[in-house]
């Protein structure tokens, strides 16, 4: 059971509410976020676009560019090599709009998950060559391809690496005797943009692969002389560099529609909503209400999510839950390149066939991975490595691109770091998801020599290893791992212990002006002892919600969800309150219990009718 605590962050809140027109509690929950000062909590309510970070101070952004309208005007042919996720799905279409749009002679390549792997590879590096590319530009990849950006130069051609991965470093003991010193290694391209790399002056680092690439363009555009965001205090005029015939009306629009890529790559690769992030990801969400992409229209339209102007709004959560995965699908079940296709479609009879398309890959996706979750439990409930804490699991049958779900979801159920590792073509190819407190990605470095390849950040990871050195790999890693009991408890924040008869229509349309909600920015909660719980019912054709009937301490009834685990909550209902409780409650005739809940108030409308629902996330 998780541990509950509340913020006891102190400020002045009604002082705080007072200058910026908001209640004491949402002042509060403000400050629970750690945003403090004038500045930022105005930054954090009402940040405009203007308030982005220039471009300019992304290193390799000032040779970048140049080289690129150099090549724009030699009209030499550049490729851009994306990914198979959502992030290298947005970038690789952000750069070759971007490119295009300033008159450049540029394609796209996005690695096969089954027969490229991860990023750029020698294939792809051969491929190119073979085409007659002159110019390879990497998206959301690239940084840990040294061998393969050497080959790309051994060919002559010219390597923009753009990419927000960790950069890979090694080890090597002081000769003084000191702490060991740690020299990070980067690929041998022409450029190379990544905040992450040293030396690197952006003022904010964690920015998905997207950005980076939106940046790119961004500073592109200002180098020729073409329509930047509305507000966003591009500087006028361009660099000495002789301009391109392009039509500055055709570029009109272009930054604000990818703008919506950057932002929906945000929310999926899992960035912190926070800082330069919150912005991108508000006024992305803002455009894609009334997004001009065909694509994304339609993968909207047969999700039905479609805004429709009568209070139907898109949020962060439709990006990383529903659309999000359908873009994943591709990348995992067929071709990253169909998705891509959708999202360059010219209109809607083009782009809803492919979208349709997407959405049942993604429902198959969920079928295989509600089967090979059932299976990684078992083996974890049936097997000594229950009892480690850091679970390695090798499911030999499992489609290796559904091992990272599949290990988010053991994650979520055991709260330990977890690896996922399947039968590839040559060895094991598996995925990594992490905990706060465990850097996944430095404490792989310490056993990289099991890897034939990995990368990834702080909480994900992926890689390939031969199969024989698993068990080595598990011992090591356990061997390794530092993390005490008290880390692995999952610790529960609660904003405002707050009883539900003060929830009301005003205060949740107050909450919505913290969205968007994420990671950095959860959703709000609130919690309430002695919750009485009168009545239940399971809704959905699997059965993964429950709808409860509460009453607070006013005597007022509430209608209250819950889409957590069905089994866990029966289970822990039963053992509390007994079996017979647990019975009456579905069956509508109990005299209820009593719980402690951590819970989330929302909205209900349907057909019309609006009526304040509370969504539980936790109870004791």
């Amino acid at each position: 059971m998780a541990k509950w605590f509340v913020a006891a962050k102190k400020a002045d809140f009604n002082q705080i509410a007072e200058q910026f027109g908001i209640s004491p509690v949402l002042a509060r929950i403000i400050r629970n976020r750690d945003v403090i000062g004038e500045e930022q909590i105005r930054k954090y309510l009402s940040g405009t676009l203007d308030e982005l970070y220039d471009p300019h101070l992304l290193k390799g952004m000032d040779q970048a560019i140049p080289l690129l309208q150099q090549k724009i005007k030699e009209k030499k042919r550049i490729r851009v090599i994306g990914d198979y996720d959502v992030d290298g799905i947005c970038s690789a279409f952000i750069l070759k709009k971007g490119l295009k749009t300033c008159g450049a002679m540029a394609d796209t390549a996005i690695p096969h998950r089954m027969k490229d792997g991860y990023g750029l590879n020698e294939h792809l590096v051969e491929e190119a060559w073979q085409d007659g590319i002159d110019t390879i530009i990497t998206c959301d990849n690239g940084i840990a391809a040294a061998a393969q950006v050497a080959l790309a130069k051994e060919h002559g051609m010219t390597v923009i690496v753009t990419d927000h991965h960790e950069i890979p470093y090694e080890e090597r003991a002081d000769e003084n005797g000191g702490p060991s010193v740690r020299r990070y290694i980067l690929p041998p391209a022409d450029v190379v943009i990544d905040p992450k790399q040293e030396g690197c002056s952006y003022p904010w680092r964690e920015i998905c692969g997207a950005v980076v690439a939106f940046k790119v363009i961004q500073q592109l555009f200002e180098a020729f002389g073409l329509p930047g965001l509305q507000n966003v205090g591009i500087k006028a005029g361009a660099q000495e560099c002789p301009k391109q015939p392009v039509q500055a009306s055709k570029a009109t629009g272009v930054l604000e529609e990818l703008l919506e890529f950057a932002a929906f790559a945000t929310v999926c690769d899992v960035m912190p909503l926070q800082d330069e992030n919150r912005i991108l990801v508000r006024h992305g969400l803002e455009r894609m209400q009334n997004s001009k992409n065909a694509g994304l229209k339609a993968l909207m339209e047969v999700n039905g999510i479609l805004p429709d102007g009568k209070g139907k709004k898109l949020g962060a959560f439709h990006l990383g839950f529903v659309l999000g995965p359908c873009l994943n699908a591709s990348g995992r079940l067929d071709t990253a390149s169909r998705a891509l296709e959708l999202l360059e479609s010219e209109s809607r009879e083009e782009a809803v066939p492919k979208a349709a398309f997407l959405k049942q890959l993604n429902d198959s996706r969920k079928e295989m991975t509600e089967n090979f979750v059932k299976e990684a439990v078992e083996l974890i409930e049936n097997s000594p490595i229950r009892d480690d804490r850091v679970l390695v699991i090798f499911l030999p049958d499992c489609h290796e691109s559904i091992a990272g779900i599949i290990a988010g979801r053991i994650r979520e159920r055991y709260y330990k770091p977890v690896f996922v590792l399947t039968r590839a073509e040559e060895g094991l190819k598996g995925s990594a998801r992490s905990i706060e407190g465990y850097h996944i990605f430095e404490e792989m470095t310490k056993c990289r020599r099991f890897f034939t390849k990995y990368g990834g950040h702080k909480m994900a990871a992926g890689l390939s290893m031969r199969e024989e050195d698993l068990e080595a790999f598990r011992r090591e890693i356990n061997a390794l791992c530092t993390l005490t009991p008290d880390d692995m408890q999952e610790k529960i924040h609660i904003d405002v212990p707050m009883p539900v008869s003060y929830v009301s229509f005003s205060l949740v349309e107050e909450l919505e002006r913290l969205e968007p909600f994420g990671t950095g920015n959860p959703k709000p909660v609130f919690a309430q002892k002695d919750l009485l719980f009168l009545s239940a019912r399971v809704l959905g054709k699997t059965g993964n919600a429950i709808r409860f009937t509460v009453m607070d301490d006013l005597d007022k009834r509430w209608e209250m969800m819950y889409f957590g685990s069905r089994e866990n909550f029966e289970t822990y209902v039963s053992g509390k309150c007994g079996r017979k409780k647990l019975e009456e409650l579905y069956e509508g005739r109990s005299t209820g219990f009593l719980l402690n809940v951590v819970y989330y108030p929302g909205i209900n409308t349907y057909q019309g009718n609006s009526r304040l629902q509370l969504v539980m996330q936790h109870y004791m």
